[in-house]
C-alpha cells in the first residue's frame, strides 16, 4: 500500500485509515458529520495526493487531447480548467478527468487514483505523434482546501488574489513562500475553495502553513468519509460508482462536456446515441420512507418491475435525510416519479428529485 508525503501527520493526527485506491488514506478524524459541517460552514482541509498528474508536452499536445477526451480542450486559455472524460470504443467512460492548460504546448492532466495506470496506458497507447508525457503522480502531493473561509484564509500565504480567480482557473507561482506551486479554483465539494499542486518535498512545510492561516477559521483536516457526503449533496459523478467502463457519458448528466464539434474516442457512435434517444439516465432521488440507499441496490418502480439500480447513497448531515443517484429507465426519470429501493428485503419509497440537492 502506497502513503502520501502527510500519511505520518493523518496518523498522528488520529484519523481512521484506510486502503483506498492502493494509498493508505485518512477516512475520518473527528468524525463525518463534524467534518462535513466545517466544510460546508468554514474551511476543511483534504489530502488528495492519491491522485494522479500527467503533464502532456509538445506541438501535438492538443491534438491528442482532443483525440482522446470528450471535452473541446481548444477552448481552454492558459490558466484555465476544463472538466471532460476519456471515453472508451464500447459507450462507456475510462475516466473522468480535469484539463489545465499551462501553455500552448504544456498540459497537465488529473485523473483518478484508482485509474492512474489505466489511463496512462490509455493515452500513451493513442500518443502517435511524439508528444512528450511525464507522469508525475508519485512525486506531487495535492490538497483540496475547502469552504466558505478557503479565501481567506489562503490569501495570507500568497501574492495571487483568490477571490478574483474564476473558477475552473490556476494560478502558478509562489505559495506559503514555495516556488512553482499551482493554486486551482477548483474542488469537489460545492463548497468553494482551491486545490493546491505541489512537489512531495513541500509537504510539511504548506501543510502546517495552511493550518496556521485558517486556525482563526476553525480550520480542521477532512477524510475520505465527508468527502464523498459532499460531493454526494452536490451531485457530482464518483467514477466507480455513478461512472464507469459500462455507462455512457450521455446517460451520466455529462452531455454539457460531451463535444459532437470535434471527433474523439467514439464520437461518432455517441453521437447516434444521442440522436437516437437515451433509454436510461442518471437521477437524484430523496428518501421518502425510512432507508439508506446504498452503492448497487435495485430500483424498482410502483409495479414492482426492476427499473435501474442506485449508483450512490448517502445519509445528507446537510439536509438530514437520506439521498441518493441511480439510473432509471428515461420513462421513470421525470421529477416527483415514486420509485423503490430494494433494501435488504423490502421495497423502501422514494421519489426523483432534482439534483443537485443542495
Amino acid at each position: 500500500m502506497k502513503s502520501t508525503a502527510l500519511t505520518n501527520v493523518h496518523i498522528a493526527l488520529g484519523a481512521k485509515m484506510v486502503p483506498f485506491a492502493g494509498y493508505n488514506m485518512p477516512v475520518q478524524y473527528t468524525g463525518i458529520n463534524d467534518e462535513h459541517a466545517t466544510v460546508r460552514n468554514s474551511v476543511g482541509v483534504f489530502d488528495v495526493s492519491h491522485m494522479g498528474e500527467f503533464i502532456l508536452k509538445g506541438e501535438n499536445a492538443l491534438e491528442l487531447i482532443q483525440r482522446v477526451t470528450s471535452n473541446d480542450a481548444s477552448k481552454l486559455v492558459d490558466g484555465k480548467v476544463q472538466y471532460s472524460c476519456l471515453p472508451n470504443e464500447n459507450g462507456g467512460i475510462v475516466d473522468d478527468l480535469l484539463v489545465y492548460r499551462i501553455d500552448e504546448k504544456t498540459y497537465m492532466l488529473v485523473v483518478n487514483a484508482s485509474n492512474i495506470e489505466k489511463d496512462w496506458n490509455w493515452i500513451s497507447d493513442r500518443n502517435t505523434n511524439g508528444v512528450e508525457m511525464h507522469n508525475i503522480s508519485d512525486k506531487t502531493s495535492l490538497l483540496a482546501v475547502q469552504g466558505p473561509k478557503a479565501t481567506a484564509a489562503l490569501q495570507k500565504l500568497t501574492e495571487f488574489d483568490l477571490a478574483g480567480m474564476e473558477y475552473y482557473s490556476f494560478k502558478k507561482g509562489k505559495f506559503a513562500g514555495v516556488d512553482n506551486v499551482v493554486v486551482s479554483a477548483t474542488g469537489y465539494t460545492g463548497a468553494g475553495g482551491f486545490e493546491i499542486y505541489f512537489d512531495n518535498e513541500h509537504a510539511d512545510q504548506i501543510w502546517k502553513a495552511i493550518f496556521e492561516a485558517g486556525a482563526e477559521f476553525g480550520i480542521k483536516p477532512i477524510g475520505l468519509g465527508a468527502r464523498d457526503t459532499l460531493r454526494l449533496e452536490k451531485g457530482f459523478a464518483l467514477y466507480g460508482n455513478d461512472i464507469d467502463d459500462n455507462t455512457s457519458p450521455l446517460e451520466a448528466g455529462l452531455g454539457w462536456i460531451t463535444k459532437f464539434t470535434k471527433e474523439f474516442t467514439n464520437s461518432a457512435a455517441l453521437k447516434a446515441e444521442k440522436e437516437a434517444g437515451l433509454k436510461n439516465k442518471l437521477v437524484g432521488f430523496e428518501m421518502i420512507e425510512r432507508g439508506i440507499p446504498r452503492h448497487d441496490y435495485e430500483i424498482f418502480d410502483a409495479e414492482g418491475n426492476k427499473i435501474g439500480r442506485v449508483t450512490s447513497g448517502t445519509q445528507s448531515p446537510s439536509l438530514q435525510k437520506a439521498i441518493g443517484l441511480g439510473y432509471v429507465t428515461l420513462e421513470n426519470a421525470a421529477i416527483d416519479t415514486d420509485i423503490f429501493i430494494g433494501i435488504r428485503d423490502n421495497k423502501v419509497k422514494a421519489k426523483v428529485v432534482k439534483y443537485p440537492f443542495l
